[in-house]
């Protein structure tokens, strides 16, 4: 009899410890080739309940280390993103990544970003969010940057660029637990005029946060 009691708590034990170890294991974010799965946790934000979400599709094109458009330097919380524009009509993602490397010889100036969006809707990442980019001042040390390219003087983006950055926005929100209240334009950190047509028509940025928000909620809820 003492016999069978003692198995039934050595039985109980076990399964105590099993499912604190499992509980321990789901606190984590786990990083897969295209997917982020959030388990619950407890963050200066408060508890997150069990969901994930597709990453964007990125081209994967990370610039050699130099100080003058990748420094190197540890990025260790992510607490803002800022929106940019590349202010340079009619150039690809790919190019304003190439200009970002090629600073490297040149030393023309100090430069860069996580990611560029193209006119297409590609999304190109030169530097790993991990990593300081050079594009928001006194916010690069704990920020992630985006530049999206243009097609001409107004800033306006095309429907591909801007749904790429919705996509994009909402999965990094996702991932280190933002929300549209952590989301700002370069002229929200300097005043400087960029994104230009989110600067100059503020309902435009009203409704992109709005548009975050909704897609996170639908992806979330799926």
């Amino acid at each position: 009899m003492v016999l069978a009691i003692l198995m039934v708590i050595l039985v109980i034990s076990c399964l105590v410890i099993a499912g604190l170890v499992i509980r321990h294991k789901r606190t984590r974010i786990v990083m897969g080739s295209d997917r982020v799965q959030l388990e619950p946790s407890l963050s200066a934000k408060g508890p997150r309940e069990v969901t994930e979400m597709d990453r964007p599709p990125l081209d994967v094109r990370l610039l050699t280390v130099n100080e003058y458009s990748r420094p190197g330097f540890s990025l260790d919380q992510v607490k803002g993103i800022v929106v940019h524009y590349t202010a340079n009509p009619g150039t690809s993602a790919m190019e304003n990544r190439n200009y970002f490397e090629g600073l490297k010889d040149s030393h023309a100036t100090k430069a860069s970003s996580h990611f560029i969006i193209g006119t297409e809707g590609e999304i190109v990442q030169c530097i790993p969010c991990d990593e300081w980019s050079y594009a928001s001042n006194e916010r690069n040390k704990d920020t992630i940057s985006i530049e999206c390219c243009i097609l001409d003087d107004s800033g306006k983006f095309t429907g591909e660029t801007y749904d790429s950055l919705v996509e994009l926005v909402s999965w990094l929100c996702f991932r280190y637990e933002l929300t549209a209240d952590d989301l700002l334009r370069h002229y929200d950190v300097t005043g400087k005029n960029c994104p230009k047509y989110f600067v100059e028509h503020e309902e435009e940025w009203e409704s992109f946060l709005e548009d975050v928000t909704i897609y996170m909620e639908n992806k979330t809820n799926e």
